[in-house]
């Protein structure tokens, strides 16, 4: 499964940098504003050491990796929604998301010109923030026409549809967003379809300058640095980071707050053939981790065979951590975990 990451932001405060550095994709990157018109889009495997483990106990002649896609759109500016700059029509190509990035300029360079004239992440912060409310209502009035037709020609779920729509339209113009407000799972159904910015995850990024050091409890990285690590072997790239402190790269650290801005766990299959990660929403059930390799696997299953990747590990694979009692049958009530190897068996019904 792969899921994808939106990066957004003021011009020049490093977006395209950061993309360039963890995708390791060429892109434009210079300094000055909408260097970026189209949305640049770049694939790269989750580090999961893992797989590794799995796949020597198991000697699988292939390891997959989960996948994520960061897609680095054209910088917003103040006003963007009055036509500003590039105006906020490319915010179309996040609304397939699954989760948004916004990366914050927390560095001085004199050379590199700041729209804003001064660096003020908070200020920075809710220009994007509102520009993205603000494509959000801009989005509602133009379904609501069409839905509110349906609602007086009679059909209930349209009815419904208006009702929430308004009801999250008086949210957004108190500058609300729409994952912030108190809507029931039925209500958050019904507006689905219409994948509104402000419903998806936000994860903010601080890119920091030279004389700043990562603090560890905030998701900061050193774009700079980072685009130099990308060009650099495993153990040059860990050698280097550790002369600033940094003990995780820049990508590991973007991918592990996405996956719990996600609400996502790992779990693995494991054989000869080979071995391979998959994500997952956490609080899953056993058939729908089946329907992440086949939907005939969900629909058909029977039961999943179910071991820690530990216990995989230092029991040497299935046929130890059988004899050991490790390997657990579950049915279609399990909430598969985090590191859970599993075996699933399907029949026809």
């Amino acid at each position: 499964m792969s899921f994808r990451v939106g990066i957004v932001g003021l011009p020049n405060v490093g977006k395209s940098t950061i993309f360039k550095a963890i995708t390791k994709k060429q892109v434009q990157a210079e300094n000055y504003p909408f260097c970026t018109i189209e949305p640049n889009i770049g694939t790269v495997a989750v580090p999961d050491k893992r797989v590794g483990m799995l796949a020597d106990i198991s000697k699988s002649k292939k390891s997959i990796y989960t996948t994520i896609e960061f897609v680095d759109i054209a910088g917003l500016v103040k006003d963007a929604h009055k036509g500003k700059g590039l105006g906020n029509k490319f915010l179309s190509h996040i609304r397939e998301v699954d989760a948004i990035v916004e990366v914050l300029r927390d560095f001085k360079e004199k050379d590199i010109f700041h729209t804003q004239e001064t660096v003020d992440m908070e200020r920075d912060r809710s220009i994007i923030d509102f520009e993205l409310m603000v494509a959000d209502i801009q989005l509602i009035e133009k379904v609501s026409l069409k839905v509110e037709k349906e609602a007086k020609a009679g059909e209930k779920e349209a009815l419904q549809k208006f009702e929430v729509l308004q009801k999250i339209k008086d949210s957004l113009e108190k500058e609300e967003m729409i994952k912030d407000i108190n809507l029931k799972a039925e209500e958050k159904e019904l507006i689905k379809e219409f994948n509104f910015l402000t419903d998806k995850p936000i994860i903010y990024l601080k890119n920091i300058g030279l004389e700043k050091e990562c603090n560890e409890d905030v998701l900061s990285i050193n774009a700079k640095i980072e685009e130099e690590v990308a060009e650099m072997s495993q153990k040059e790239a860990t050698e280097y980071l550790n002369t600033f402190k940094i003990n995780e790269s820049g990508l590991n650290k973007l991918i592990r707050a996405s996956y719990s801005a996600l609400n996502l766990i790992s779990f693995f299959t494991s054989g000869e053939k080979e071995t391979r990660a998959w994500t997952l929403e956490k609080g899953s059930f056993a058939p729908s981790a089946a329907g992440k390799i086949h939907t005939d696997f969900e629909k058909n299953f029977v039961m999943a065979e179910v071991i820690n990747y530990k216990d995989f590990i230092d029991f040497k694979g299935w046929p130890g951590g059988k004899e050991m009692g490790k390997v657990k049958e579950k049915g279609k009530d399990y909430v598969v975990q985090d590191g859970d190897v599993i075996f699933f068996k399907t029949g026809k019904k």
